[in-house]
């Protein structure tokens, strides 16, 4: 089993292409959000931690990000506190997708927490700035604050190029990501 990790700067279309390959995602982002929701565990851990802020269970979206925009050293204390929760779920995947010829990797701190190994295959996306943001603007319940504080946590864009195998330009069109992703997946394939 091969590894594929997308990388690149946040809305760049890491999720998006990694729907369009057709092989076992495994959405960092998506196992936080549940880990949220369904585990007591985290929850204690997290309020032990911050007692003041965490009112009850399930853990609340709202509570963490005033957690987060109070100080700016809690990112990383609710990183260490979630990232081996992530970790050994990623660890899980792998086990459960041994057998896949290809797994992909929708991480988005894939490198920052030093996740890579030699044998994967990282695949940068890179998308136009103005259209990043014009997205990021489109969410709802958008806080830019936020966005400042986990951008101060990543790699530079030009370090991650750098240590991608290949890149896709993100033109935010689907037939032609589709046409993107098919001539990487003949690439890898050979």
């Amino acid at each position: 089993m091969r590894r594929i990790a997308l990388v690149g700067d946040i809305g760049s279309g890491k999720t998006f292409f990694s729907k369009l390959f057709g092989y076992p995602v495994f959405n960092a982002d998506l196992v936080v959000s549940n880990l949220y929701k369904k585990d007591k565990f985290l929850f204690k851990k997290i309020k032990k931690k911050f007692p003041n802020k965490v009112s009850s269970f399930p853990l609340k979206k709202e509570e963490l990000l005033k957690i987060i925009l109070k100080k700016n050293n809690n990112l990383k204390v609710l990183g260490k506190i979630i990232h081996p929760i992530v970790r050994k779920k990623m660890k899980n995947f792998m086990k459960t997708n041994k057998n896949k010829k290809f797994v992909i990797l929708d991480i988005p701190l894939f490198l920052e927490n030093k996740l890579d190994t030699k044998n994967d295959i990282i695949i940068f996306i890179d998308a136009d700035r103005k259209k990043i943001w014009r997205k990021i603007y489109n969410r709802k319940n958008i806080n830019l604050k936020l966005i400042k504080i986990l951008r101060k946590n990543q790699i530079p864009t030009r370090l991650k190029k750098k240590k991608s195998k290949f890149i896709i330009k993100n033109k935010f069109i689907r037939n032609i990501a589709k046409k993107d992703v098919k001539l990487i997946q003949k690439k890898i394939n050979k």
